[in-house]
């Protein structure tokens, strides 16, 4: 086995010294300090704790508020959300669907509920989200426009419907020139920002770039309500659309059951939204101290010897939502993993490549060496809100 350099000895002490603490130390942890209790016994005595409730409709106002997103739609996960923003950018069966495989296998397996196919393209190294260059040249080398407007895949004759880049650990992609790209290749753009809630490029909020976005509120995000989704839109109907679509598609009526559409078990319990109101309440300062965080770590490993810092792109405001170095190649990785994982702190590996799992076998996958270099160097650190 290697030697365990200084450097990763240092990083479990400084990891320590941030925390306060010699117990285990989380990757990313929830934090209530706020409103939670208060809310949520709240919406226990109301007895309203399923999809009906004055929390879910306030925690939607909030993320319009926030995000200065027209619309916002609430649903019972982040997945459940860019599963039926797919369905809302007509997404269907036989379809193709761009993304990139740096990714949660969430923002996938929504591809696959539609029926789609998934197309798997590079990302950049800077921004770890879809590389724009990669988008152009798969559209132009494989793609064009047939006489109806559609985006057709030439090999295949697939329609490609739409592109869904992920905001990797809330670091803003270079989304302004992909929603010019899925313009003017008559592509929806679907954004993942499941992991970017309080990040913004250029001021406008990640997630509303384009015709639909998607949040997350899991138990590991920067805010939390134990689940919990949201869609953003600037289109009423499709707005409305969402709603009822997540309401099983029930149509209003005084007693009768009648529904018009295959609809789905989507919308978020008001038991849960009284949680993310109150966690609503305290995310700027999450994003304030989660900056703070960062400088701390960006300074503590510009040190020589030591990993590399992943900061924020250009342009950009990033949550950090998980802190992340490089290593120097997949054996140095894998040590430094096994080290401070041993050592009581969790840190954690980019995912697996999604092309690299036996899920989609049918996938189209483009060269990834960007992916690949990041996949075999980059790790997580500890994340969460310092309880200071």
């Amino acid at each position: 086995m290697l030697a365990v350099p200084s450097s990763f000895k240092q990083t479990v002490a400084f990891v320590r010294d941030i925390y306060q603490t010699q117990d285990f130390i989380p990757l990313h942890a929830p934090r209530f300090k706020g409103n939670e209790a208060r809310y949520v016994l709240d919406c226990l005595e109301s007895t309203f704790v399923s999809s009906v409730g004055q929390y879910v409709n306030d925690f939607e106002k909030r993320v319009c508020a926030y995000t200065g997103a027209p619309y916002a739609i609430a649903t019972v996960n982040g997945t459940a959300a860019l599963h039926l923003a797919l369905l809302l950018a007509n997404v269907r069966p036989g379809d193709l669907v761009i993304t990139q495989p740096l990714t949660f296998v969430a923002t996938a397996n929504a591809i696959a509920y539609t029926g789609a196919t998934p197309v798997f393209l590079d990302v950049d190294q800077d921004t770890l989200g879809l590389s724009p260059e990669a988008l152009q040249d798969f559209l132009q080398a494989h793609c064009q426009l047939d006489d109806a407007g559609h985006c057709i895949h030439q090999s295949t004759g697939k329609r490609v419907v739409a592109c869904v880049p992920m905001h990797t650990f809330g670091h803003a992609a270079r989304i302004e020139t992909i929603a010019q790209l899925c313009t003017a290749h008559r592509i929806a753009l679907v954004e993942d920002a499941a992991e970017a809630m309080g990040s913004r490029k250029n001021d406008t909020h990640l997630g509303t770039f384009g015709p639909l976005g998607t949040l997350s509120f899991n138990g590991n995000k920067i805010i939390t309500c134990g689940g919990g989704g949201m869609i953003l839109t600037h289109d009423e109907a499709l707005a409305q659309r969402a709603k009822h679509l997540t309401t099983q598609a029930k149509v209003p009526h005084p007693w009768e059951y009648v529904h018009d559409a295959i609809g789905y078990n989507y919308r978020l319990p008001n038991l849960n939204a009284a949680l993310a109101c109150a966690q609503m309440e305290e995310l700027d300062d999450f994003v304030t101290a989660k900056r703070a965080l960062a400088v701390q770590y960006s300074d503590f490993f510009a040190a020589p010897d030591r990993p590399t810092f992943v900061t924020e792109p250009e342009g950009s405001c990033s949550n950090y939502w998980l802190n992340a170095v490089l290593l120097d190649d997949l054996a140095e990785r894998d040590l430094f993993l096994q080290y401070t994982n041993d050592q009581g702190v969790m840190t954690r590996p980019a995912w697996r490549l999604i092309h690299r799992l036996p899920l989609f076998p049918d996938a189209i996958v483009q060269p990834l060496p960007n992916a690949e270099w990041l996949e075999a160097r980059l790790v997580n650190l500890p994340s969460s809100v310092p309880d200071r």
